[in-house]
């Protein structure tokens, strides 16, 4: 049974699209259909929002690991400037709130980002018990042009991300859509996604949700670092065939950088990969071109 949710919106204060979700529904109320579910509606980040900022010291989205919320309760691990951020205090309070992570009181959190990558509608799963299998079926029926990721190269409660404060935690990832900004087809997609997510949620309660046909998927591969020199410089572009391509499968042999030479550097796999966060923008200064997946069935 899926009974309590929280949704969360800003968890990065410039992905415009969950912070607009919650905040139609905090003034309009939750749609009528799902009351039967004891939904919270959570803006994370209030101070990033506030300054259109993925974040303001630490990205978020990365502090819900079981030793990061350790240092935030004890103030152990100091940072550079000699005591916690303000990320890993919020962490903190979040994970009270919410959790604690691994004996949670949420059922499931559903935490709603943007990319500047054409990912279109994307549910990331970070497991494939049976409950996400149903779950990724569901979505992939009711709204089929929806891509599947699967991050399970981990175990649940090893990933860094906010969701996982829940017993069970989803990331809705939707794009392509600027930093700051709010498109409508993007927001539109990011609202039908939660809606789906949550009617899965009220017929998984129904034990309506066993007979769902299998669907494609994507399993996290590796992240592809753009080239660099001797001095950290970047020596290549995105390669435009791949540009805005992203779950479209790049071929062995076939480009994915052009370099500032004119040179094309091919990928090198003996497999194909799918691509996907390519040229996203809030990796840009880790120098992360785009992460490769392959093709599954769940």
């Amino acid at each position: 049974m899926i009974n309590s949710i929280a949704l969360v919106g800003g968890t990065h204060g410039n992905e415009m699209s969950g912070i607009q979700l919650v905040q139609n529904w905090e003034d309009n109320g939750v749609p009528s259909q799902f009351s039967s579910l004891d939904i919270t509606l959570y803006k994370a980040n209030p101070a990033a929002i506030a300054a259109n900022v993925r974040f303001l010291e630490e990205d978020l989205n990365r502090q819900f690991t079981n030793q990061a919320l350790s240092s935030s309760r004890h103030t152990k691990t100091p940072n550079s400037l000699g005591s916690i951020s303000q990320e890993q205090e919020l962490a903190a309070a979040i994970n009270a709130q919410l959790g604690p992570k691994g004996a949670s009181t949420t059922d499931l959190v559903i935490d709603i980002h943007n990319t500047t990558s054409n990912m279109g509608a994307t549910l990331i799963i970070l497991d494939t018990s049976d409950v996400y299998i149903k779950m990724a079926r569901y979505v992939k029926q009711h709204m089929p042009e929806a891509n599947i990721l699967v991050e399970d190269e981990k175990p649940y409660h090893e990933h860094g991300y906010l969701c996982t404060t829940g017993k069970l935690g989803v990331m809705i990832e939707v794009g392509a859509q600027p930093q700051g900004v709010l498109r409508e087809d993007v927001f539109l997609s990011t609202q039908k996604m939660a809606e789906v997510l949550l009617s899965f949620c009220i017929a998984l309660n129904n034990n309506e949700c066993d007979n769902l046909p299998p669907c494609e998927a994507f399993r996290l591969g590796e992240n592809v670092s753009f080239p660099l020199n001797e001095e950290g410089n970047r020596t290549a572009m995105i390669h435009h065939s791949i540009q805005d391509n992203d779950f479209v499968p790049l071929m062995p042999g076939n480009p994915m950088f052009r370099g500032f030479d004119g040179k094309d550097i091919v990928w090198h796999g003996d497999e194909p990969t799918y691509p996907h966060f390519i040229n996203e923008a809030a990796y840009h200064k880790l120098d992360v071109a785009f992460a490769t997946s392959e093709r599954i069935e769940i």
